[in-house]
């Protein structure tokens, strides 16, 4: 086998692991703050995490996939760990930005939700006003 086929390999798996596992972690955590969001609709709460979840997917695996092909060549096992760790240390930094995100979002929708369930009542009159003659 090549030592570029094999970089692609070891890049893909490394890859993928690391994505399922944040995924895993963000729905896990995730779902206390849609819970918050959505109170008294677990289904709807359950259905807008797996919605996230899936989206996180679709763009870091995209990602991944379009990041695949490498310019260098790869003859020494050198190479392959130089060439390695530059690309998982991009995939690092789009996850975290993808969970930072997701997690910009859900606490925006639950600082959302407390203001919209946080109602103050209007203020009763305290005097009428005279009425003014046209």
């Amino acid at each position: 086998m090549d030592l570029t086929v094999l970089s692609y390999v070891i890049y893909l798996f490394i890859s993928i692991v690391l994505t399922v596992w944040v995924a895993r972690t963000l729905s896990r955590a995730g779902r206390v703050f849609l819970a918050q969001v959505f109170p008294g609709s677990e289904h709807l709460a359950e259905a807008v995490n797996h919605l996230l979840v899936v989206g996180f997917y679709l763009v870091n695996l995209g990602f991944v996939s379009l990041y695949l092909k490498s310019g260098a060549t790869t003859e020494t096992a050198r190479q392959v760990f130089e060439g390695l760790s530059v690309k998982e240390g991009v995939v690092l930094l789009v996850l975290g930005g993808m969970h930072l995100g997701n997690v910009f979002v859900l606490n925006k929708l639950r600082s959302n939700s407390r203001r919209d369930f946080a109602v103050i009542p209007p203020i009763p009159p305290t005097g009428f006003l005279p009425e003014v003659e046209a």
